[in-house]
C-alpha cells in the first residue's frame, strides 16, 4: 500500500481567490487613478481579473505540492487480522 499526504485542492483555490481579491483592493484603493472612473468600478474590474488569477495560481501550487507528495510517498505493508469468534473482550 502506498501512503502519502496529498493536498486538498479546494482550500488552495479559495485562498488563491481571496488573495486575488486583496490584491485587487490594493490596486483599486491604494493606487491613484483616473477621476473619470469610480473606485468601486475599478475594484470590480480588477477583482474579477485578480481573483481568477489567484485561483489559477492556487491550483498550480496545489498541483506542485501533489507532485512532491508522490515523490515522497512511502510504502507500508497491510496485514489482515482475524476477528474473534463471538468472544467478549471486556
Amino acid at each position: 500500500m502506498t501512503v502519502r499526504r496529498a493536498p486538498k485542492y479546494v482550500p488552495f483555490l479559495i485562498l488563491g481567490g481571496l488573495v486575488g481579491v486583496a490584491v485587487a483592493a490594493v490596486i483599486a484603493y491604494g493606487v491613484p487613478g483616473d477621476a473619470a472612473y469610480d473606485r468601486g468600478s475599478v475594484f470590480g474590474f480588477f477583482m474579477v481579473l485578480c481573483a481568477a488569477g489567484g485561483v489559477i495560481l492556487g491550483a498550480v501550487a496545489a498541483l506542485l505540492l501533489d507532485r512532491l507528495s508522490v515523490r515522497r510517498a512511502g510504502h507500508a505493508v497491510v496485514e489482515s487480522v482475524p476477528e474473534a469468534d463471538g468472544e467478549d473482550l471486556d
